[in-house]
């Protein structure tokens, strides 16, 4: 008799972001001819018909099959809730797929899971090749059973953990709460950069082999190091975190920050588009991936290679126009592509229509909860393309009052300066933009002192 896999997924189509993916096709052309190759017999549960309780059969399944695949494809509910029972009770032997235009919820994305490539019209590309590496997975899970489930990884002795843990687990988490008011501490030390970052490496040296360490204490070492512009710091610790919390969409995407921040362009690309294509498009990684090719502009434009920097800056304002169509609530994507829109032609049509936009959308934000530095910040420079100078005295006052990390305010001017430049270039009086950056270097020096040598 074949092994039973119980197959964890939509059915019919549903929405995922802007695709209808066509999941009975998905099922059809790569699933179940994988499951059957393997040498096993699907389970599809909208296939069984059964009286009494629905849950009831489901629960059986997802316990007594000897083998599970999952498609976290769409984030839906129902797959989610399921797997969470698959994980509470089998250690191993459950096989996780998505299709590559998904980006995974942060809880889940540090799982290990085979892409599968869809169209724009939501349907399987190369089924065949795509069954192929589902059933290769399949295979390798009946002959070696891998713990998979994140419950019996990080639990000691779960599911038979007893209350007398509940001691060592208040100590664990008092404990990283330590550790990140001491990080919180070493941020905000009236310190140089220089001594803070020599203060985070011995903290990090401190805490030992860091797969035993809380991953919210590593991101919390990671991002302060970014916050101290410690940037080979940040490559540096990425490098010997958890594979699980390395390969995370987060890390990733703030290792490419800070390759760029180095001045490793190539390589910060390579990270951020291998990212694009596995988890799909999203503001945060094609902003920064913007970012990339925006220095690589404004390189170019400082070596005179005008053929390259006309080149760079296509490409950056096409990579944060994607960023901000992938998620129309972040606005930052949406003004970068503004500016540098406005630089390539202020006239144009299409930044026109974007504009209201992205004002749009980051009003909205601001209404919906309290503001932050970028949110205000993003409404001065549309102020800036704009040439409304009441109304950027006063969003530069609030940003100004919401400022935390210098790097910030840094941003902020990087982005003044190269309005300034532009306009200087076309013969424009610019005092008001050196009024403006004057107060920006006013606010940065006096927040973040320069530190005697």
């Amino acid at each position: 008799m074949r092994p039973l896999c119980f197959i964890l997924m939509p059915f019919g189509q549903k929405q995922a972001g802007e695709l209808l993916i066509d999941f009975d096709q998905i099922y059809a052309t790569m699933i179940k001819p994988a499951i059957l190759d393997a040498g096993m017999e699907p389970i599809r549960a909208d296939e069984e018909k059964t009286d009494g309780i629905i849950h009831k059969a489901m629960f059986e399944r997802l316990i007594l099959c000897e083998y599970a695949v999952a498609d976290l494809t769409s984030a839906n509910a129902n797959v989610f809730y399921e797997l969470g029972v698959r994980h509470a009770v089998k250690p191993y032997t459950t096989v996780l797929i998505f299709a590559n235009t998904t980006r995974l919820p942060f809880d889940v994305n540090f799982l290990r899971a085979l892409p599968y490539s869809i169209d724009s019209e939501g349907k399987l590309t190369e089924p065949g090749k795509a069954a192929e590496a589902l059933t290769a997975k399949l295979k390798a899970a009946k002959e070696n059973a891998t713990t998979d489930s994140p419950l019996f990884q990080l639990l000691e002795s779960y599911p038979e953990v007893s209350h007398e843990k509940t001691d060592i687990f208040r100590q664990v988490v008092e404990y990283s709460k330590q550790l990140k008011e001491t990080l919180a501490g070493i941020r905000n030390s009236p310190q140089s950069k220089e001594e803070k970052k020599a203060a985070l490496q011995a903290f990090e040296t401190g805490l030992g082999a860091l797969h035993e360490v809380e991953s919210g204490v590593l991101i919390d070492l990671f991002l302060s190091y970014r916050a101290i512009d410690a940037h080979d710091a940040m490559v540096t610790l990425a490098g010997r975190m958890p594979k699980p919390l390395a390969a995370s969409v987060l890390v990733r995407e703030q290792l490419g920050f800070a390759l760029n921040r180095l001045k490793k362009r190539k390589e910060a690309e390579t990270v951020l588009l291998e990212l694009i294509r596995e988890r799909g498009p999203s503001s945060e990684t094609h902003g920064i991936l913007g970012r990339v090719y925006k220095d690589q502009w404004s390189e170019a434009e400082q070596t005179n290679n005008s053929l390259a920097a006309k080149g760079f800056l296509r490409k950056a304002i096409d990579s944060y126009k994607r960023g901000f169509e992938a998620d129309w609530r972040d606005a930052y994507p949406g003004v970068n592509a503004c500016t540098l829109m406005f630089i390539e032609n202020p006239e144009q049509d299409e930044l026109k229509k974007l504009l209201p936009i992205v004002r749009y959308a980051v009003v909205k934000k601001i209404e919906n909860r309290e503001g932050d530095y970028w949110d205000y910040a993003t409404l001065f420079e549309l102020d800036m393309l704009e040439r409304n100078t009441a109304a950027a005295q006063q969003d530069l006052e609030s940003a100004a009052a919401l400022l935390k990390e210098e790097w910030h305010v840094n941003s902020t001017l990087t982005n003044l300066r190269l309005l300034r430049t532009m306009r200087e270039k076309s013969g424009d009086a610019v005092q008001w933009l050196l009024d403006f950056e004057q107060q920006l270097e006013t606010l940065k020096n006096t927040q973040f002192p320069p530190k005697a040598p």
